[in-house]
Formats: structure tokens, C-alpha cells, sequence
């Protein structure tokens, strides 16, 4: 039985899931058993259909550094430059009385649609002769010596499953009834697609707008490029389409929107309104004996903000690296996965300050001094282009912003307003 655990030196992988976890997860475990000497066999199970994009996942669809180096070096997978619609060279932060422009020179962003990025991903996959099979998996069975994965096309007999199912409800609640795993507490978002006319998209430039409101429903806000459309969304515990027509209606929104008064020929009344979650806090359980969880499954992501994409890839990269090379237990996992993902899990609490803080600041709208003071301050203005971009941990933004003369600037310019 411990001898079943260890090193996967032979067998078959199940993976739950064929979005950016769930293709690194397989791409990193084909490359790594070749180069070992390995015949591991690898499914992954994808009930969506990603070409033609006839099913969708719920995302912004920004990519920052370091993903295409990361895709390239650990996974011999091409960046799909090709996909991007925007480059993202700046970020402005609004209140509702006060703005301020983040430059992005050095490393700037690339938006595009995620459902085409997940496509292009399962190609990889599949054109590496990795199978992927187009069903839901809907029960479990762990036994001594596999695990048995039933789908609603055919059952798979395996040695470890991989959950990378992000924030699917069914397979969650599947995993949460057979495992000791919970998952992570998650904030709902709204997205909608608005298509101005392109002298006004050329217009609106490679500018991402984020919003901070002082309604306390609505925790963030954000409009983003797409080339020929803007993406709109929100995030809080419990947005819905009202609350995203709220938004809409501000007017430091609609001083960002072009075309929404109806000479476009279009309205707030013609938007469609798309519902998604994304996780906010780490899940528990998130491993054990032939079974280990990565990405947005595992509550392994920046806990306000970003790089949800970059942490589902390098968490099953790392998953991968923990079959096979220290064992498939609950304290291999523990032992080499968990001690991987110290980067993300010991960000998550300054991330959670952080969350809170900007509720708190924005509801009783004192983020507007902060706004006014980082326009004559470089290490403030560096902490908040830090926090929105998601170029760096929440402790480094913390420590930033605790600094005396940025805490003093912020003062005086409270004072003065």
C-alpha cells in the first residue's frame, strides 16, 4: 500500500477538467514521464465545448507576465499571441469623484477571449496524444489501489484524479461528498460584452478601468478592451443583473463608456448579462490519498484580484511534479504540493486585508485621498498600480502603502480636501 503511493512510475491519470489547470496538469505530466522513462496514460474529462465556442468560461481574459514564458519553458507550448484583441499598457483607478492613471511599460498585459485560449490549450493537448473526452464526471470511487471516475460516457479506472474543475457546483459537491475537501468561499460576478462603434474603441485605447464604488454590494468594478467590444464586469458576495445596471448608471462609468446614449444604436437595456464566481479564500482538503485539487478548484489564486489563469497553470504544473516525482498520498501532497503553493497561500491573508480594507475605504469614501496623494506619490502610486494589476503579492502592497510618507501623504491630503 505505502509502495502504491509513492512515485507514479506507471498507470493512468484522470483529470476532471480541461481548462488552464486541468492542460498544464496533463502537458507537464506527458513531458516529465517521457523525460523519466515513463509510460503514463493521461485523460482528461471536459463536458464544455470550447471550438466554436459553444460553451464558455466566465473570464476577463487577462494575461500578464510571466504566462507566455511560463506556458513556453515548463510546457513547450507557444503563447497564442495571435488571440490577443488588446495590449494593456495602463490601468486607471476610479472613485466616484477621483481618478488616477497607472502606467504598464515595462510588462504589459494581453487581453483576449478566454473561451478561445481554452480551445487553443485542448488542441495542444490533443495534439500530443493526450485523450480528452467530451462527458461529465458525476461520482467517484477510492479504493486501495485506484480510483474509479465514473462520466456519463464511460467509467475510468485511474492511480491519481486530478480536480480541475474550477468553480463547477456539481464536481465540487461531488469531491466535497466523498473527500474530506470544502471548497473555497467565492464572490459572484456579472460580465456583459458592449460593442461601440470602432472610431470609438480606437478611441477608448489599451486602458483598463477599474472601479471601486461606494456601494458595498459591489466590491470591484472593471472595463477592459477587447479589440472590437469593452468587457464589462463586477464582483461582490452577491451581485446580480440590478446591481450591474447600478454600476452602468454611475456617472464616472458612463464617463468611460462611449455610445451609451444611444447614439450607437444601442442601450443599456440591449446588454446581456452573464453570471460567474470566482474563489475568494483558500478550500480545505484540497488533497489526499490519490487525489489532489489545483487552480480555482483548490482556492489557489490571489484572494481579490488576478492571475487566476497564471496560479490554475503553475498549480498543475506543481501537482504534476508531486505524482511524479514524491508520490500520490495526502502526505506527499502535503509534504511537496502544499509547500509549493507557499507563494499564493501565504499571500492569502494580506490579500483578504487588503480586500477588506478597500470595502471599508471605498463604502465611507476615503480611497478618495489616497487617489489625490499618489498623484505626487511614486511609492503609493507603485503599490496601487501593484494591487489592480496583480504584478505583485499582497505583502509587498501592504508594506508599500505602511511606509511613514506614504501614510503622511495621504494625511495631508485628507486634511486639505
Amino acid at each position: 500500500m505505502v509502495q502504491s503511493l509513492g512515485p507514479l512510475q506507471s498507470g493512468h491519470v484522470v483529470i476532471i477538467g480541461g481548462g488552464p489547470g486541468g492542460t498544464a496538469c496533463a502537458l507537464a505530466l506527458q513531458r516529465m514521464a517521457g523525460e523519466m522513462g515513463r509510460k503514463i496514460q493521461i485523460t482528461i474529462i471536459e463536458g464544455k465545448q470550447f471550438v466554436g465556442e459553444m460553451h464558455y468560461n466566465q473570464c476577463v481574459g487577462v494575461i500578464s507576465p510571466p504566462l507566455p514564458e511560463l506556458l513556453y519553458e515548463r510546457l513547450d507550448v507557444r503563447f497564442p499571441y495571435r488571440l490577443c484583441r488588446s495590449q494593456i499598457c495602463s490601468y486607471v483607478i476610479h472613485t466616484a469623484r477621483e481618478q488616477i492613471k497607472l502606467d504598464d511599460e515595462e510588462q504589459p498585459s494581453n487581453a483576449l477571449r478566454r473561451v478561445q485560449y481554452d480551445a487553443y490549450m485542448l488542441d495542444a493537448v490533443k495534439q500530443r496524444g493526450i485523450s480528452v473526452i467530451p462527458a461529465r464526471a458525476y461520482d467517484l470511487e477510492f479504493h486501495d489501489d485506484h480510483v474509479v471516475v465514473y462520466t456519463d460516457n464511460s467509467p475510468f479506472e485511474a492511480q491519481v484524479v486530478v480536480g480541475a474543475f474550477g468553480m463547477d457546483e456539481g464536481s465540487s459537491a461531488m469531491f466535497n461528498r466523498l473527500t474530506p475537501y470544502h471548497p473555497p468561499q467565492a464572490l459572484s460576478s456579472i460580465v456583459t460584452k458592449y460593442h461601440p462603434k470602432q472610431e470609438a474603441m480606437d478611441a477608448f485605447g489599451p486602458t483598463i478601468h477599474a472601479f471601486l464604488p461606494a456601494n458595498p454590494r459591489i466590491e470591484f468594478g472593471g472595463v477592459t478592451p477587447k479589440g472590437n467590444h469593452l468587457t464589462i464586469n463586477i464582483a461582490g458576495s452577491r451581485v446580480d443583473a440590478d446591481l450591474m445596471m447600478t454600476f452602468l448608471a454611475q456617472p464616472e462609468v458612463q464617463a468611460v463608456l462611449p455610445g451609451l446614449d444611444g447614439d450607437n444604436g444601442y442601450n443599456l437595456q440591449d446588454l446581456q448579462f452573464y453570471k460567474g464566481r470566482f474563489p475568494c479564500s483558500q478550500a480545505r482538503g484540497y488533497y489526499g490519498d490519490r487525489y489532489v485539487l489545483v487552480g480555482d478548484a483548490a482556492g489557489l489564486v490571489r484572494a481579490f484580484k488576478g492571475k487566476g489563469i497564471t496560479s490554475a497553470v503553475l498549480t498543475g504544473i506543481r501537482a504534476a511534479e508531486t505524482i511524479l516525482q514524491q508520490g500520490i498520498s495526502a502526505q506527499a501532497f502535503y509534504d511537496h504540493y502544499f509547500a509549493a503553493n507557499k507563494d499564493i497561500t501565504q499571500d492569502l491573508p494580506y490579500g483578504q486585508v487588503m480586500r477588506h480594507l478597500t470595502i471599508f475605504l471605498a463604502h465611507y469614501r476615503l480611497l478618495d485621498p489616497v487617489l489625490r496623494a499618489a498623484k505626487q506619490n511614486p511609492p503609493l502610486q507603485s503599490a496601487l498600480f501593484d494591487a489592480v494589476s496583480a504584478h505583485a503579492p499582497y505583502r509587498q502592497v501592504i508594506k508599500q502603502s505602511l511606509h511613514l510618507n506614504v501614510i503622511w501623504a495621504v494625511f495631508r491630503s485628507w486634511i486639505k480636501k
